[in-house]
């Protein structure tokens, strides 16, 4: 399936296989950790050279995603890039997309722990949101209830290949990262296993869209 409908503190949500949250009833789209930049701050810091290709790649999904569900709001949950000098070295022609993107609906920069500055990319910046029931932050914390974050990159195997997943139980949600260039963590992984609450699901992004318990 390409989604999967489900109601999370009264709020109807949508988890997307691209790896996007949508609440059609806020005219909400969610993407997180979409780390632009990374190919750049490699180079930049000396590390392995990665083909300089992700940026595009990233936000050729992000439009699609936009074109299909034509939110009025976009919601960046943090780490969009991959430091403040990437974002600062996006090129003229990758600033007039996001431009583009940003035209006509609100646009709003989570702060993550990559990104924690204030961004001149249009749109506001916002440390954390409340909208309706629901808080949206970069990282979960422990004793939250109907938060939706990121940051830990969440994966989960399927026919033995582990794919990004969304995480969620009845106190939390926590969205894959969304950019081309990003790792992931596995659910097995005890960071992941303390935050979530038994009977909790991974839904595993790709080609289609899968709902597991989620591996532990």
């Amino acid at each position: 399936m390409r989604h999967h409908d489900f109601t999370f503190h009264g709020a109807r949500l949508r988890a997307l296989a691209s790896g996007a949250l949508h609440w059609p009833e806020q005219g909400l789209l969610c993407v997180s950790d979409l780390h632009l930049g990374k190919a750049e701050r490699q180079a930049r810091r000396g590390g392995s050279v990665l083909p300089p290709y992700e940026v595009t790649d990233t936000l050729t999904r992000l439009q699609d995603v936009i074109e299909a569900t034509r939110p009025e709001t976009v919601l960046c949950l943090g780490d969009s890039f991959d430091d403040a000098a990437a974002a600062q070295a996006l090129s003229q022609d990758h600033r007039l997309w996001l431009t583009r993107l940003q035209a006509g609906r609100r646009w709003i920069w989570i702060e993550g722990n990559h990104d924690p500055g204030p961004l001149d990319l249009g749109g506001s910046h916002l440390s954390s949101l409340g909208l309706g029931p629901l808080t949206f932050r970069h990282i979960a914390e422990p004793e939250a209830l109907a938060e939706v974050s990121g940051h830990y990159h969440p994966k989960a195997p399927l026919r033995g290949r582990a794919r990004p997943a969304f995480l969620l139980d009845g106190a939390r949600l926590i969205l894959p990262a969304f950019g081309t260039y990003t790792g992931g963590l596995r659910s097995r992984d005890p960071a992941l296993r303390r935050l979530m609450q038994p009977g909790a699901l991974a839904l595993l992004t790709g080609p289609a869209l899968h709902v597991i318990p989620m591996p532990r």
